[in-house]
């Protein structure tokens, strides 16, 4: 392990990004400072002070390490020694193919376990302003409070981007109608009975759907502030946005009815299935999945109630939607995800645009270790490009089209091609572990500088 104790990386910002740049620094033997405004200044959507919550879905999703980005993207934070995903293991539940975790012991482990560093202060005050010197990662999400939103605009002479994310409806265990539901995940996916029963799923008939579509595309909606417009990042949309779009798109999104089978009624195709996935260890709340919804309190449980199986339903949080904000990276950051304007400043996390939990955390482990090699002396190489951390960096860094950057998830697309494999969907099984052989060997050799 390296070790130089004499200079101080500070990190700005507790949730995924932050502090899984701030144990990846540690271990390399930086001290440093974790700010985290919370729970003294709080946000409309975290529910408590510790580090790492989770305040959408419990899912790290795709656990496929062979024919997943997201999948390949967690095995790659494994092997670097990654916090997020050795506390999400410590804390599994069952989700098939799927890594979901019980939220409040995960985030309650990852503060415990970064408290535990000795060179790991964690300072719980708003930082308001950019510093003019020392060494920093910001890392503070989609929720930036408004005061260093206003300082980051400041510094980069430009709006932030901004896009609406939506919360999806979790419901109590005991609420639920099993005469109706079953427990089942898609094509029973899984390697153990658990995870091929990780899933509740309520059916519905057409005119089930039809009536349930009429009613969501009726349901009083939040409105929005003057000046903002829903500029949806499409991998979360609400629910009634994608009926907008048309009266079959939930059907072949989120309601699917493929992979399913009703034990009620073995020999019925249902024409819809509303799906659950288990939020906690105890199994007493199941998340709607997919079902992030901007529908008023009011209109959300007399339409959710409409679903079979959830018509007591009860709920434990109502779904509801926000603002999320993100700087234009590619014209921003060079390809350390240093500020341009003031290269001590690093960008990690959701604000640089990557979307979702895992993408987040990724680019805190490499913030965390670039911060900490450049605080160190220590000359890197690039982050390889054919990893799904150096293809997600050079996306948000340079890769991304500025004018229409938008928050991307990681997928294959963002992969350079391999030689000699024939494209198309036949191709794909084969492509894909392409992708992942050769990832995994590139970033290995990457880690190898660490040593």
């Amino acid at each position: 392990m390296w070790r130089n104790m004499t200079k101080q990386l500070h990190i700005v910002g507790g949730g995924m990004a932050g502090s899984e740049a701030a144990w990846q620094a540690a271990h390399m033997g930086v001290d440093v400072v974790l700010h985290e405004m919370r729970p003294k200044v709080e946000t409309f959507a975290h529910q408590t002070g510790n580090l790492g919550e989770m305040v959408c879905s419990n899912s790290f999703r795709s656990d496929d390490d062979e024919q997943n980005a997201v999948g390949l993207l967690h095995w790659e934070m494994r092997a670097a020694n990654g916090l997020i995903m050795s506390t999400a293991e410590q804390h599994r539940l069952p989700a098939g193919g799927a890594l979901a975790v019980d939220r409040d012991p995960f985030a309650e482990t990852v503060t415990a376990r970064l408290k535990a560093l000795p060179n790991v202060t964690v300072s719980y005050e708003e930082v308001t302003e950019l510093p003019e010197d020392g060494h920093w990662i910001f890392a503070t999400g989609p929720l930036t409070s408004p005061s260093l939103g206003q300082a980051i605009q400041r510094e980069t002479g430009t709006e932030a981007l901004a896009f609406f994310d939506a919360i999806a409806p979790i419901v109590y265990a005991e609420s639920i109608d099993m005469s109706k539901a079953w427990m089942q995940s898609r094509y029973d996916k899984g390697e153990t009975e658990e995870e091929r029963t990780a899933y509740l799923n309520c059916p519905m008939d057409k005119d089930q759907y039809e009536a349930f579509i009429d009613a969501l595309l009726a349901a009083d909606k939040t409105e929005f502030h003057e000046g903002e417009t829903a500029g949806y990042f499409d991998g979360c949309l609400p629910i009634e946005v994608m009926a907008e779009r048309g009266r079959e798109t939930l059907r072949h999104g989120p309601m699917k009815p493929v992979g399913l089978t009703n034990p009620h009624q073995p020999d019925v195709k249902a024409h819809a299935v509303v799906q659950l996935r288990r939020d906690n260890a105890l199994g007493t709340l199941f998340n709607i999945v997919g079902f992030q919804t901007k529908m008023k309190y009011g209109a959300q449980t007399e339409v959710l109630r409409m679903i079979p199986g959830l018509e007591n339903a009860s709920f434990a949080r109502l779904g509801g939607i926000h603002r999320n904000t993100f700087l234009n990276s590619p014209t921003l950051l060079d390809s350390e995800m240093r500020l341009k304007s003031k290269p001590h400043i690093r960008f990690a996390g959701q604000i640089t645009g990557v979307e979702g939990y895992v993408e987040s955390a990724a680019m805190g482990l490499l913030a965390g270790r670039l911060a900490a090699a450049e605080i160190l002396g220590k000359t890197l190489p690039v982050v390889p490009q054919d990893s799904a951390m150096g293809a997600l960096i050079h996306h948000i860094t340079g890769g991304a089209e500025a004018k229409t950057f938008q928050p991307m998830n990681v997928n294959f697309g963002l992969f350079q091609p391999v030689d000699g494999l024939k494209g198309g969907r036949r191709g794909r099984k084969d492509r894909y572990k392409a992708y992942t052989d050769r990832a995994k060997l590139a970033w290995q050799d990457w880690l190898a500088n660490f040593s």
